[in-house]
């Protein structure tokens, strides 16, 4: 009797868990990846140039007219935003952001969160890879 509970739970736990997962199959934008990729020494600073890579793993392309940015923060403060254009179903755009610190700063002092922020125009439908950091 208790194995038919449970398997009748499982059971309707699955056929009811399905029309969520299908309820979104347009659009999925994420940030796949950010990384250091070059320093240079610009007097007293270390200039670092970082780079990033949005993903649409999505089903569908995005609409020619949907506005979205990654938003790049600092301990809570917002130092900039880099515009990514619409994406379609599986394409990638690379971005670039440089940052620069003391050259005094010890390895891994220095944290960046970069924001995936689409505006209300687009479809949205994966919140998994909104967010991604970086030390150095």
């Amino acid at each position: 009797m208790f194995r038919t509970i449970i398997a009748s739970s499982l059971f309707i736990a699955s056929l009811t868990a399905a029309p969520a997962a299908a309820a979104c199959s347009g659009a999925a934008p994420s940030i796949a990846s950010v990384a250091v990729k070059n320093m240079t020494i610009q007097g007293g600073l270390d200039a670092y140039e970082l780079r990033g890579t949005v993903v649409n793993r999505g089903s569908s392309a995005q609409a020619s007219g949907v506005m979205q940015f990654v938003d790049i923060y600092a301990g809570g403060i917002k130092l900039d935003s880099k515009g990514i254009p619409p994406l379609a179903a599986g394409q990638s755009y690379t971005f670039s952001y440089v940052s620069s610190r003391s050259r005094d700063a010890g390895d891994g002092t220095s944290k960046l969160t970069f924001q995936l922020d689409p505006q209300p125009s687009s479809q949205d439908c994966n919140a998994a890879g909104a967010s991604y950091s970086v030390r150095f």
